[in-house]
């Protein structure tokens, strides 16, 4: 008997036993104090009784105190399942597995990450060429003993002697960044803090690097308060960072943040400026060879994307949906930039554009078909060179580079493809194989599928299932339903080692399309935003419900799981249709729709969902918020919230108020519980070692929670 067979043997003699037991002896939930908080939005009393678990769990001693009692009371219970420790056996032998990024250019060397398998953080390696013996760069695993910090973003100089890099601590959204002498190994002391959203670009000289960063925030205040007053910097190498030179800022536009580029020629420094997560910008130049002219503001509003693409002397290239909701690709001649002649390059086609670069004078321009990858190559003047062959319907990223290359790299994978890393030749177009990654499993085992359903409008939506060989559509398999609709950003078959082990153990996965994200363009993204975004969490409904019409489950046996946007995705949904799933795994969720603007990066997200400060935006907020549709007396499904102390995205506030509010309205033996992290964030730079112990845990509570076989 394999091991999958055991196992599913175990968890359906562990499942019987303890459900019984649930029971008969109801878990008995914290005491959660409430208080009498109550605001007017337009005229509507809206109560808050548990504001005070907004604190931050560092600065209160209360909410830390409650959160030990929630993490007790759901560790015991966690603690009894038999079937946990197979789980998280089974999930360390197939994470244990050598990870690889594409290389990138380092100058003429070649960078990579690495990881062997159960490092809690990969490890950057350089070599002289591809074939070269690679050495270690940055190890951050001995940055810390518990793997808790984290190597997040590198930047190498044009030259390859230097390397920018920033650390992550304990999950958080600010960055510190450091340079690295690459020749001498030498750490220098340049140190910049209260770094956030911002990415470093070398200046073609490579004696300094642009930088983004916010004042020092208040003492105590680091992990909850608003991010305003982006400004951009240069930094000197060598130098420190009260002596970086302000390149620009808005004090004007406290809201606005900046991206920074700079021209392949470094005449232009090109400023794309943003206020929310909606991909509309306006873009500023600063003309280097000129430095007493004022910026140009190229682009004067936010009514459409401008993602800069790369140059050619003084033509820059624009990703744009001016014209085209699902983008097209523009030049702008800075010796005329007047918009009536600029050039169309890349016409919006019936796939929407995701990324494009400029590598070997050539445009690579990703696309999506119906949640897939596509890449085609184009002349710089928009002639179509050749459509880039994949190994086959999956997810490829990477395709980075500077203009005067002939080389870059990319990575693949779908569901049941471990991920493998190419070079392609800009030149000849072909595709070499550099590493695969070695899983325990066999791909052929497998089977994926795409289907396409009706949401309740009448809308056609997309979704992928998958499975082991031999799954039957009997009615009675569990089902993981997984989803996020949001943002604009694609849900595509990737490969993960936690959705391999579910599928290991008879279960099913399906993920839909939905609308707010980003698979087919602007027009699903809008459909699914503001006032449309209860779409989102029909198409989510409509999804469920056709997995049970065509019998592949039952809502005894369904679970969803959606982490973020995806959290709030299933806190709506579970508030909404709580007779339609038997588990659900919100993570790190948006879950009050009426305060998420007042925190850290809430305020950008007023694109996607609109704000409580708006009479007609409110109405909707409340209408599907997860904490103010809870209702007392109900028998909410089986759910184990997840999230993080340091968690600054996504303040962990959200969670807490909705486990104190769930567990005060649910009614009947189903457990309702909240796991909370120490030492980690959103997600980024998690280490391994608390990832599987994550997943064993949601992986065990499904099984004890939904009915099989």
């Amino acid at each position: 008997m394999n091991w999958s067979v055991r196992c599913s043997a175990a968890f359906v003699a562990a499942s019987c036993l303890l459900l019984p037991a649930a029971e008969e002896v109801p878990l008995v939930y914290p005491e959660t104090r409430t208080v009498d908080q109550v605001d007017d939005y337009h005229g509507t009393k809206v109560a808050d009784p548990y504001r005070w678990l907004e604190q931050d769990v560092r600065e209160s001693p209360e909410v830390a105190a409650w959160v030990e009692a929630q993490n007790r009371l759901t560790f015991a219970w966690l603690d009894r399942l038999p079937q946990r420790d197979a789980i998280r056996r089974r999930l360390t032998e197939l994470w244990n597995f050598e990870r690889f990024s594409p290389p990138m250019k380092a100058g003429d060397q070649y960078a990579f990450f690495r990881n062997d398998g159960l490092q809690n953080q990969s490890v950057l390696y350089i070599q002289d060429s591809l074939d070269a013996e690679p050495r270690v760069l940055i190890d951050p695993n001995t940055w810390s003993d518990d793997g808790t910090v984290a190597l997040a973003d590198v930047e190498f100089s044009r030259n390859g002697r230097y390397l920018a890099y920033g650390i992550q601590d304990g999950g958080s959204d600010w960055r510190t960044w450091k340079v690295l002498d690459i020749r001498t190994q030498q750490v220098l002391p340049d140190e910049l803090q209260w770094v956030k959203f911002s990415d470093v670009v070398w200046a073609p000289d490579s004696s300094g690097f642009w930088y983004a960063r916010y004042d020092a925030p208040d003492e105590g205040s680091r992990f909850q308060s608003l991010n305003l007053n982006q400004k951009v910097f240069f930094h000197r190498v060598g130098t420190p960072q009260a002596e970086d030179r302000l390149v620009y800022a808005r004090p004007d536009h406290p809201e606005w943040g900046f991206g920074i580029d700079v021209s392949d020629d470094g005449r232009f420094l090109i400023l794309t400026v943003w206020k929310g997560t909606d991909d509309r910008y306006r873009i500023v130049v600063i003309d280097r060879q000129n430095p007493d002219a004022a910026p140009i503001d190229l682009i004067d509003n936010f009514d459409h994307e401008y993602t800069f693409i790369g140059s050619e002397e003084s033509r820059l290239f624009f990703q744009t949906t001016l014209n085209a909701p699902r983008r097209r690709v523009i030049v702008i001649d800075m010796d005329r930039p007047d918009p009536s002649a600029w050039k169309e390059i890349v016409p919006e086609s019936s796939d929407p554009l995701i990324s494009v670069d400029i590598v070997g004078r050539c445009l690579l321009a990703v696309s999506l078909h119906d949640a897939s990858t596509q890449v085609r190559q184009y002349r710089l003047d928009g002639t179509p060179v050749r459509t880039v062959r994949l190994p086959g319907i999956g997810s490829a990223s990477g395709f980075t580079g500077r203009i005067d290359d002939t080389e870059t790299f990319y990575s693949f994978s779908s569901f049941a493809t471990p991920p493998s890393t190419f070079r392609y030749d800009v030149t000849t177009g072909e595709s070499r194989l550099l590493r695969q990654a070695q899983v325990d499993f066999d791909p052929n085992d497998y089977v994926t599928r795409q289907i396409f359903y009706e949401s309740r409008d009448g809308t056609r939506i997309p979704m992928f299932i998958v499975h082991k060989q031999g799954v039957r559509q009997n009615g009675r398999n569990r089902v993981l339903l997984y989803g996020y609709g949001g943002f604009s950003i694609p849900l595509t078959p990737r490969f993960r080692v936690s959705r391999l082990a579910w599928m290991e153990m008879g279960g099913v996965f399906a993920m839909p399309s939905l609308r707010g994200g980003g698979e087919y363009g602007e027009a699903w993204h809008r459909a699914g935003t503001k006032l449309n975004k209860q779409n989102v969490f029909d198409d989510f409904i409509a999804a469920a419900e056709w997995l049970i019409e065509n019998n592949w489950t039952t809502p005894s046996r369904l679970a969803i799981q959606g982490g973020s946007n995806g959290g709030l995705l299933v806190g709506a949904c579970m508030t909404q249709r709580p007779d339609l799933f038997g588990a659900c795994l919100p993570a790190v969720g948006v879950m009050d729709m009426l305060r998420f603007h007042r925190f850290t990066a809430g305020r950008f997200w007023v694109d996607d969902y609109g704000s409580a400060d708006d009479p007609e935006e409110f109405r909707a907020l409340l209408a599907y918020s997860p904490l103010h549709n809870l209702k007392p007396g109900i028998r909410y499904p089986s759910t184990l919230i997840t999230t993080a102390d340091t968690d600054d995205r996504v303040v962990p506030g959200h969670s807490f108020k909705f486990a104190a509010m769930l567990q005060k309205c649910h009614s009947g033996p189903n457990p309702v519980l909240i796991r909370i992290e120490t030492r980690a964030g959103h997600g980024a730079g998690k280490p391994t070692e608390k990832i599987i112990q994550e997943v064993a845990d949601q992986w065990a509570f499904l099984m004890a929670c939904l009915e099989g076989d």
